[in-house]
């Protein structure tokens, strides 16, 4: 059977067949045997003793469904590390082996565990292709329920043997954004010391099918498919939005010291917001006039002040756009303001001049320093895109005419092709004339499907509020309809789970997300509550009627007030925080007058099967009655062909998350990439340095075919490239499904019919 080119077609370029029976576009059915070699029972005598289990600080529980489990126990005095877990394992000496832990899914730990395989470590710790053994979270895994978490063993650890020595091992919470000169402080901030025990371990089993399938004496938790509806909170939140809105604008409008401009564009937003106290205020004027001139005597005596301002969050994708859009929002209340002159011991001129001069150098600098991630990418170009919107709003003579500074919201929003930096010669065009942000389908597109970081649907509507010629009126027309098909591809990965306390809800598909390392995503419907944003941004801004369906079903499982209530207990001293919760109770107000929409979350119980791909991505989601399926074929290929897949296959009584081999054709470019003997980031030169260097990679060595990369791409081996890894043609066997998908537009390839 030939799978087609040209991934704009009707069925696109996705084959799927599920189980013998045909649905679009589906066919038949793959053997559901998991191949299961050996299973170690944890805390169970007999299997320890049957499989040379050797413990160092470890303790033995009855935990859920008063099964046996191991945890392991922090070491004394307490280090980065903690105790260990021995045992021999079967395995079969041809084929990939696979390794598979059943852990309780209520269990609550920040700790995570590691495989090691004759002494070596399997998989990185952080975002390498194979993963931790199991991460751990701040949240139930999965409620009152088992799931199993499946890694491949290393060919070259298995051939030729029928048992390999194994060691599970186990570490302290890490924070992935730890940076200091300093290198020993730097790993205290990235990897922090194992305090309490582990994630319970119940089974391990070595099997050879990549789709694991738990023996039947496994006992699971009950069925969620009739949870509960969370009982409160309610409305009343609202309320405490506004006090604590109000609170901290009182705090910026009676301030002796100047603002920084943070403060400054939370008092220009809250002008218009009438039940604020900030609105049509003349404290607000005099406040953001102090700033902006405070800001201009540090940007006159050192221009970098538009690059490292401490007031903001990555100030180097920021600059001072927040002071243009503070501009654009006040700019007729300023300009009696402008012609005035501002002085110091060098320098005498209008503010009129001197904030048009910064606020160019900010937007000219950020043009010149665009970033090729895609809410990194969005970041730079709305702030460089505001800078100008404050240059035409006090000096319109030195302003970029809107449409030619569209270009760039456009590029980063994925309508027209991104083209990188600006230069001396032109445009940098780092990856080629014709790279997207998004894919045709409106997906973010990177390394694949992006979980977390792949929720930009806040900077999107950011993007298209900044358009807008004044608050309230319509903005780009195009951005709008970009943003609409984002929310409506964003809303296939959103899964039913139980929430933190046992109730009803949806949650962000994560464990697929090429850039996510946590289990479960967070609670979502429409969109995510973000720093700057609220779980009714989008839909709020667009009214568009599927989305305005997904907002209904989270206010049916009231799971909208809980996530508010969360913003303000558990983030109420942070200030980006506090004035992301500013146009929430206008957004409220506007959701609750919509009528009432039929739209409901594609993957939500009781909608209609589905079947989602997208080829540029390489994922795909299935909804084939109460089992979930999410895969991503093209999967963390930052470097190299690795021919693996992740997947998170669930059903209503127990989880299963995967890394498993599939089959691949791409166009070779003769060159390969050898993996490195690192052991922490699967990226970035390795990530830390760990103090135990007896610390060895089991995948070290291994040479992975480089696909063609486009000759107008810059690049060498090695080099982390969209290109190197990305195949044509995948083919992923997965229990009782088999997925093929064309990544290319013009060719046809043979499927091979089981």
């Amino acid at each position: 059977m030939r799978a087609r080119g040209k991934y704009a077609s009707v069925l696109g370029g996705l084959v799927l067949w599920i189980a013998g029976i045909c649905i679009p576009p589906s066919v038949f059915a793959q053997s559901s045997v998991s191949g299961i070699l050996d299973m170690v029972t944890f805390g169970d005598s007999k299997s320890e003793t049957e499989h040379f289990v050797k413990t160092q600080s470890s303790d033995t529980i009855k935990g859920g469904l008063d099964e046996s489990a191991r945890r392991l126990l922090p070491l004394s005095p307490n280090s980065w590390e903690g105790g260990r877990l021995a045992f021999a394992l079967k395995v079969d000496p041809e084929k990939q082996n696979y390794a598979t832990a059943r852990f309780w899914g209520s269990d609550l730990t920040t700790n995570s565990l590691l495989l090691f395989c004759e002494g070596k470590q399997v998989g990185y710790r952080h975002l390498g292709d194979i993963d931790r053994l199991d991460f751990g979270g701040d949240e139930p895994a999965y409620n009152g329920r088992f799931y199993y978490n499946t890694i491949p063993l290393p060919l070259t650890l298995t051939r030729g043997k029928t048992s390999v020595q194994c060691e599970i091992r186990c570490m302290g919470p890490t924070w992935a954004y730890a940076k200091d000169k300093d290198k020993d402080k730097e790993f205290a901030q990235y990897q922090k010391k194992l305090t309490s025990p582990t994630r319970g371990i119940y089974r391990i089993y070595a099997h050879t099918e990549g789709c694991f399938v738990p023996p039947v004496t496994d006992k699971q938790g009950p069925a969620f498919t009739n949870a509960p509806v969370r009982p409160a909170p309610g409305p009343e939140v609202l309320d405490q939005v506004k006090a604590r809105v109000n609170k901290e604008l009182d705090a910026c409008l009676n301030s002796p010291k100047p603002l920084n401009q943070m403060q400054a564009v939370f008092l220009a937003n809250a002008w218009h917001v009438k039940w604020s106290k900030a609105y049509h205020n003349p404290k607000v004027l005099d406040q953001v006039v102090r700033c902006t001139d405070k800001i201009y005597w540090d940007y006159h005596t050192t221009n970098t002040v538009v690059q490292v301002g401490p007031a903001t969050y990555n100030p180097d994708w920021v600059g001072i756009g927040p002071v243009g859009q503070a501009c654009s929002l006040l700019g007729g209340e300023l300009q009696p303001l402008l012609d005035q002159k501002i002085t110091s011991a060098s320098f005498s001129m209008t503010r009129r001049d001197a904030w048009s001069e910064m606020l160019q150098y900010s937007r000219d600098f950020h043009l010149r320093h665009r970033r090729l991630y895609t809410n990194q990418s969005m970041i730079v170009d709305l702030y460089a895109y505001l800078a100008n919107r404050g240059v035409a709003a006090i000096d319109p003579s030195k302003a970029i005419p809107e449409e030619q500074i569209k270009t760039y919201l456009y590029e980063s929003v994925g309508l027209q092709p991104w083209l990188g930096s600006e230069t001396d010669k032109g445009r940098e065009k780092p990856e080629g004339d014709n790279y997207y942000q998004l894919t045709a389908k409106g997906l973010t597109r990177e390394f694949g499907y992006v979980g977390y970081y792949g929720e930009v649907l806040d900077w999107v509507t950011a993007i298209y509020d900044a358009t807008r010629p004044n608050p309230g009126e319509a903005g780009d027309p195009k951005i709008k309809a970009q943003l609409e098909k984002c929310i409506h591809a964003r809303g296939v990965f959103r899964h039913p789970m139980l929430d933190e306390n046992g109730y009803r809800a949806m949650r962000i598909e994560a464990n697929v997300g090429w850039r996510d390392a946590h289990y479960p995503g967070n609670v979502c419907y429409a969109e995510r509550f973000s720093w700057d944003g609220s779980a009714l941004f989008a839909p709020a801004a667009t009214l568009d009627p599927q989305s305005i369906g997904y907002v209904q079903q989270m206010l049916e499982d009231n799971q909208f007030f809980v996530g508010l209530l969360e913003c303000l207990q558990g983030d109420s001293n942070k200030f980006r925080v506090i004035s992301g919760l500013l146009p929430i109770p206008d957004q409220y107000e506007t959701i609750k007058a919509q009528p009432a929409s039929n739209y409901r979350l594609p993957m939500a119980p009781g909608q209609p099967d589905f079947v989602f791909s997208d080829e540029e991505d390489g994922v795909v989601a299935i909804k084939n009655g109460d089992e979930i399926l999410y895969a991503s074929l093209y999967w963390r290929a930052r470097t190299a062909v690795n021919f693996l897949a992740r997947t998170h296959y669930m059903t209503p009584r127990f989880d299963r998350i995967a890394v498993v081999a599939e089959e691949v054709e791409f166009e070779p470019s003769g060159l390969t990439y050898e993996r490195k003997d690192w052991v922490d980031f699967g990226f970035a030169n390795g990530g830390h340095q760990y103090p135990d260097k007896t610390l060895h990679s089991a995948h070290a060595g291994e040479k992975l075919p480089i696909a063609k990369v486009p000759a107008d791409v810059k690049y060498k081996p090695g080099d982390e490239n969209v290109y190197a890894g990305k195949g044509s043609f995948y083919t992923l066997r997965y229990g009782n499904y088999l997925i093929c998908m064309n990544m290319t537009e013009a060719k046809n390839f043979e499927l091979k019919v089981p």
